[in-house]
């Protein structure tokens, strides 16, 4: 087992992480940029380095200042969290090249798995099901003669990267080449990559993800689906799990093809297959995010197990401690991402000193948080600032406990999504378990 690690993150993944190499018996290193100096949870760390100025880019972005941190703090292995640098091969391979360990999957997979369009591949050689669509989108093609074949309405997408960004829905092919065009601009601009495909657009559909977890030894395993189709701008709100209304034999085929298509390409670590499911109960693969996803304590509460020290066992050359027939789902869970953001005006940033930070606990309710009252929510990076969970036997009770928690979660100084989640916890049709992805668009928001 490793001595100490590095967290090359910050925020709520950053103190979950350095908890759970504790729980280990390992010291955690916290790297941190200016704009974070003062992040409270820096003071549960063992050693701390300073990476930079605010900006990612300039910080938690690169690369030869975080191994050189994690070289000077004789550090074995890097964590990467979620989001920055935790899905870039080069990344994963510039720590095998440093003789330090990645904890996460290995580039081989990252690189097959990192390209959507790729992925769509790999997953056909599976034979998992994926949404009609095209290879990507090149100059000299027939792309009208494409979408025509597809059949309108169509999805724009993004070769690389995620978030909605470089995403357009299509419906007439009169807007076809302006939208292709505003997709690629926007891809290239958020992650350097210009590249689109074409998909059938699937209207109101459920967003339907299954969690794997595998070794180095082969030893491969899903811990069951999670339902996140409670989403604003294909960004994640809601998480739950079981997912509600889902059949159970539904359910079992995408969870054997979640873990069929890892197998494809040596997966080992944590990671999360994501399906498009429609109102016929169809699934369809659509990317898989090869890293630990946000809404991990989703999974934990239903199955026990405790994927983030799962990570750094297997990263350590651990074999899995259970087999699939050992991994029981029960209850139901909830999780509400609770971000800096204002609702009312269009969920913009509200970055800013917290004056007051009265959490919700009690029976059946997990905070997964690094903000405290006097913590200023810096304007540099994601608005998160808790992820607020509820466990309970059935979807019922959790919703109730849901509701109270939210009832007694107190911020002030800053503007956070409580309302809405609120909202959300009270809309019949999602207590009836009818969300789907653009249901907050659509049913909320008008």
């Amino acid at each position: 087992m490793f001595k100490r690690i590095l967290v090359a993150n910050r925020g709520e993944i950053a103190l979950r992480v350095i908890r759970a190499c504790h729980d280990l018996g390992i010291e955690a290193v916290a790297v941190y940029s200016e704009a974070d100096r003062d992040a409270p949870y820096l003071a549960l760390a063992d050693d701390t380095v300073c990476i930079g100025p605010g900006p990612a880019i300039e910080s938690y972005l690169v690369v030869n200042r975080l191994i050189a941190a994690a070289e000077v703090t004789n550090s074995e292995a890097i964590h990467p969290g979620y989001g920055f640098l935790s899905e870039n091969a080069r990344f994963a391979e510039v720590c095998r090249e440093s003789a330090i360990e990645f904890i996460g999957p290995p580039p081989e997979a990252m690189l097959r798995l990192g390209d959507k369009n790729a992925a769509r591949a790999v997953a056909q050689e599976a034979g998992v099901p994926v949404v009609p669509g095209s290879n990507i989108l090149e100059p000299d093609m027939d792309i009208a003669g494409i979408a025509k074949s597809i059949g309108y309405p169509v999805l724009i997408k993004a070769s690389a990267g995620g978030g909605g960004r470089g995403m357009r829905v299509v419906r007439e092919e009169s807007a076809l080449l302006a939208s292709i065009s505003s997709a690629r601009q926007e891809a290239e601009s958020a992650f350097k990559d210009g590249r689109v495909y074409m998909e059938k657009y699937i209207d109101r559909p459920r967003h339907v993800e299954v969690q794997i977890l595998g070794d180095r030894q082969g030893n491969l395993v899903h811990l069951y689906e999670r339902d996140c189709s409670m989403q604003r701008r294909h960004q994640k709100l809601v998480e739950e799990s079981p997912a509600p209304r889902l059949p159970v034999e539904v359910r079992d085929a995408m969870c054997t093809a979640a873990v069929k298509l890892a197998r494809t390409v040596g997966y080992y670590s944590a990671g999360t297959c994501e399906f498009l499911v429609d109102q016929e109960n169809r699934f369809y693969f659509i990317e898989v995010n090869a890293r630990i996803q946000v809404e991990h304590p989703v999974t934990e509460l239903v199955t026990g197990v405790d994927l983030v020290r799962e990570q750094i066992r297997v990263a350590s050359g651990e074999s899995l401690r259970f087999a699939q027939k050992e991994i029981v789902h029960r209850g139901c869970a909830i999780e509400c991402r609770i971000n800096a953001e204002d609702p009312t005006q269009n969920f913009r940033p509200s970055p800013g000193l917290i004056t007051r930070w009265q959490p919700a606990g009690g029976p059946g309710v997990r905070l997964d948080t690094h903000a405290v009252a006097g913590y200023r929510v810096p304007p540099n990076y994601d608005s998160l600032v808790a992820k607020l969970l509820v466990f309970q036997p059935t979807r019922e009770e959790a919703l109730a406990t849901m509701r109270r928690a939210l009832s007694e979660f107190v911020v002030e100084g800053i503007h956070t999504t409580i309302p809405i989640h609120a909202r959300i916890m009270n809309h019949p049709e999602f207590i009836a378990g009818r969300g789907y992805t653009t249901f907050i668009e659509r049913e909320l928001l008008g």
